[in-house]
C-alpha cells in the first residue's frame, strides 16, 4: 500500500487537489473500501478489542480475512432478515467487535442508523421510528448494563420491528465464567436472535445479495442537533464515507502496522471514521479499548501501560479526555509507539495542549468536523506547522469558506482575509440535506455551503479559527446539548417568565449548561430552588445546569428573540471573575465582542504587578476563550 503525500502546508492540499477526486480510483463503497485491503494483506493484524482494561489483558484478535469475512456473513444475516438498501437497520451497542460488524454489514446490505445507547428509551424509540428500521441490534442481558431492560420497555411501542438481535457479552468471556453467567441468566428473551449464532450461519466469502453498490447510495443515519426535540438524521452517502477516510488519512497517515486506539463511541463519527474507517483504509488495527471506551475508569487509570502493551500509534479524544489523562502518570512507561493524538469536538485550551506534550512527549493535532461533513474537515499539519488555538487548515477536497449573513440568515459576500463569519462547508464529504426534509431550511449558503452554525476566520496561511457560535448548541465535553431542553424544563416552573439556557466556561469539560432566568413579576423563586425544579424535570443527566442566575430582563433583540451572545458573555465574565478573584478582589472582568478572536475576556488589574499579571495568566490558561490583561497607566 503506498504512502499517502505529506501535508505541510496549503500549498501541499492544493497539489493533492490537482487531481480530481474522481480520478483517484477511490472504491465506491465501504464493504469495497475494505475489501481492498483484505486482498492486500488477508494475514495483517485489522481488529482487537480488550473488554476490562486490565493493563496486562490478552486482547481479542482478527486479521483482515477474518475481519471481511464477520462483515460479510453479518451483511447476510441482515439479507436474509429482509434488509435492503435503502432501508435501515438500527443498533444499540457499546463498542464491540460486534458493532463494528454491525455497521459495515448493515452498510454492505442496506442502511445502518447508529443510536447513542444512554440516550432515554424514548428517545431511542425516536430515532428508530425516524429511521423507518425493521431490524435493531442490541445488548443480551448482562450484569452491569441495561440497554436490553430499555429495549424490553420500547418492544411494545415498536411493532415496525421485524426482528431484535442480541450480541452476547457472555461470549467474550472465557470459560467458565461463559457457561456460568449463561446458566445463572437463563435463555435469551423468547423471539431474540442471538448474533454470533445467526451470523455464523451464513457464508462469510460472498454477499448473497449480488449487490451492485453506487456511490451515492445512503450508508448510514447519524444523530445529530442535540439530545431533545424532533430527530435529526444526517444521511451519508457511500461515497461520502470513502472520501472522508480517503481524506483523513492524508492527515492520519494511517499505515500496516500502526495500531489506532478507539475510545470514542462508535455511535458517533469520531469513533466510526476516524479510528475506524480511515485505519482500515490505510491497512492499520483498530483496537477497541473495552465496550464503554474512556468512560471505563480502569482503562484511564491504566492507559498508559495498555498504550505501552499494545504498541499503540494513535488515538482520538475530546478536552476532558486530555485532562484526565494529564492526571495518570505516564513516566515510566515506554510510549515511543505513539505518534500523536487527535483533539475534536470542542475547544481544547491552548494550555491545556501545552500540558499535554510537555508532560507526554506526543504531538496533539488539533481539529474540527461535524456529523454533517461525515466527520473531519480542518486539522492541523502533523509534518507542518501547528497553531495552537487554530483548527488547521482545510483537509484536502474539503472546501471551507467564511460568509458573511444578514439577521434573516441571506448570504451577502464572502468574507475578507481574518473578517469573522459563518464557517460554511461543501465538498464530497459533505451531506446532500437531512432526512427530514422540514429540517433543511435555511442549510445552504450562497448556493451549496452548508451553514455550520460556526463562527470562524482564515488567516494569510489557510489557517482557521473558530470565534464562536451562532448556534445554540451547548457541548460539554464533545457531548451537544440542546438548550431548549433547559428551557423548556424551567418554563414549567411556575415563577419563570423567561428562561435562556447557554454554556459557561469550563477547564475540563470545555462548556458546561448554565441557564439565565427573568422571573415573573412579584415572584420570588431562589435560584436553589430552580436548579432542584431543573434536575427534576430535565432526563438527559448532562443537560442539567450546573447554575441557574436570576436576571432582571433576558435580553432580546429587535424582533423579540433572545439575545444569547450577551448572555455568553455574561457566563463568561462570572467563571472568570469568580476565579480571579480568589487572587485579588479588585480584579475586574467584562467580555467583549473581538473583530479577530469572537470574544475577548478583558482583565482589569487593579495596579501593576508582575506577579499579579503572571498569578491570572496562570489561574487562566485552562480556559478556551482567551483573555487580555489591562493595568493602570
Amino acid at each position: 500500500m503506498t504512502s499517502p503525500p505529506i501535508i505541510r502546508g496549503l500549498a501541499d492540499i492544493e497539489q493533492i487537489e490537482a487531481t480530481p477526486l474522481a480520478a483517484r480510483n477511490l472504491p465506491v463503497s465501504t464493504y469495497e473500501l475494505i475489501s481492498r485491503t483484505a486482498a492486500a494483506q488477508p494475514q495483517a493484524p485489522a481488529l482487537s478489542f480488550i473488554l476490562q482494561g486490565a493493563a496486562d489483558e490478552q486482547a481479542y484478535r482478527l486479521d483482515y480475512q477474518a475481519l471481511l469475512g464477520k462483515i460479510t456473513q453479518t451483511a447476510n444475516a441482515f439479507h436474509r432478515l429482509g434488509l435492503r438498501p435503502g432501508k435501515a437497520v438500527s443498533f444499540l451497542l457499546p463498542n464491540l467487535p460486534q458493532t463494528h460488524f454491525t455497521i459495515w454489514g448493515g452498510e454492505a446490505a442496506g442502511i445502518v442508523n447508529a443510536i447513542n445507547p444512554l440516550l432515554e428509551p424514548e428517545h431511542i424509540a425516536e430515532l428508530i421510528h425516524a429511521s423507518d428500521s425493521e431490524l435493531l441490534v442490541t445488548l443480551a442481558p448482562f450484569p452491569g448494563t441495561d440497554l436490553w431492560s430499555k429495549v424490553e420497555s420500547l418492544r411494545g411501542q415498536l411493532p415496525e420491528l421485524k426482528a431484535v438481535i442480541c450480541v452476547d457479552m457472555a461470549n467474550l468471556l472465557p470459560e467458565p465464567q461463559r457457561s456460568a453467567l449463561k446458566a445463572q441468566r437463563g435463555p435469551l428473551p423468547e423471539g431474540v436472535l442471538d448474533f454470533d449464532e445467526l451470523i455464523a450461519a451464513c457464508p462469510a466469502d460472498r454477499l448473497e445479495s449480488g449487490r451492485q453498490f453506487h456511490s451515492d447510495d445512503i450508508a448510514s443515519y447519524f444523530h445529530t442537533g442535540g439530545t431533545t426535540g424532533t430527530p435529526k438524521l444526517a444521511p451519508h452517502s457511500h461515497g461520502n464515507e470513502v472520501a472522508m477516510a480517503y481524506s483523513m488519512n492524508l492527515v492520519t497517515r494511517f499505515a500496516p502496522g500502526d495500531v489506532t486506539l478507539c475510545g470514542l463511541p462508535l455511535f458517533h463519527v469520531n469513533g466510526v471514521i476516524v479510528t475506524g474507517l480511515t485505519a482500515f483504509s490505510g491497512g492499520a488495527e483498530v483496537f477497541l479499548a473495552t465496550p464503554q471506551g474512556y468512560r471505563n475508569s480502569a482503562l484511564i487509570q491504566n492507559f498508559w501501560s495498555i498504550i505501552e502493551r499494545h504498541k499503540v500509534s494513535f488515538f482520538s479524544g475530546v478536552p476532558t479526555i486530555y485532562a484526565g489523562l494529564l492526571q495518570v502518570p505516564s513516566e515510566g512507561h515506554d510510549l515511543s509507539s505513539l505518534k500523536y493524538a487527535l483533539c475534536g469536538a470542542a475547544p481544547m485550551p491552548v494550555e491545556l495542549i501545552r500540558q499535554f506534550e510537555a508532560k507526554t512527549g506526543l504531538t496533539l493535532i488539533e481539529g474540527y468536523g461535524l456529523t454533517e461533513g461525515t466527520c473531519g474537515t480542518c486539522a492541523n499539519p502533523p509534518a507542518g506547522e501547528r497553531r495552537p488555538g487554530s483548527i488547521g487548515l482545510r483537509m484536502p477536497y474539503c472546501d471551507v469558506s467564511i460568509k458573511l449573513l444578514d439577521e434573516q440568515g441571506n448570504y451577502l459576500r464572502d468574507a475578507r482575509q481574518n473578517e469573522i463569519g459563518n464557517l460554511c462547508i461543501r465538498g464530497a464529504t459533505v451531506f446532500k440535506g437531512y432526512l427530514q426534509a422540514g429540517k433543511n431550511a435555511g442549510i445552504w449558503v450562497d448556493g451549496n455551503w452548508f451553514n455550520t452554525g460556526d463562527l470562524g476566520r482564515i488567516d494569510a496561511d489557510g489557517y482557521i479559527w473558530l470565534t464562536g457560535r451562532s448556534k445554540d448548541l451547548i457541548i460539554r465535553g464533545g457531548h451537544n446539548i440542546d438548550p431548549q431542553m433547559i428551557e423548556e424544563a424551567l418554563h414549567s416552573h411556575p415563577d419563570v417568565a423567561l428562561a435562556a439556557a447557554v454554556g459557561k466556561p469550563d477547564e475540563k469539560a470545555g462548556e458546561l449548561p448554565v441557564v439565565f432566568v427573568q422571573l415573573k413579576p412579584g415572584s420570588q423563586a431562589s435560584e436553589e430552588e430552580l436548579l432542584i425544579h431543573a434536575a427534576a424535570h430535565i432526563s438527559e443527566r448532562a443537560a442539567v445546569p450546573k447554575d441557574v442566575w436570576i436576571i432582571d430582563a433576558i435580553p432580546l433583540t429587535a424582533v423579540g428573540k433572545t439575545f444569547k451572545p450577551t448572555l455568553r458573555f455574561d457566563a463568561i465574565r462570572r467563571v472568570y471573575q469568580a476565579a480571579v478573584a480568589e487572587l485579588d478582589g479588585a480584579i475586574r472582568v467584562e467580555v467583549l465582542s473581538d473583530e479577530r478572536l469572537g470574544q475577548l475576556a478583558h482583565i482589569h488589574l487593579p495596579h501593576r504587578d508582575s506577579q499579579l499579571e503572571q498569578a491570572v495568566s496562570t489561574r487562566l490558561a485552562g480556559f478556551a476563550v482567551p483573555i487580555k490583561l489591562h493595568t493602570p497607566d
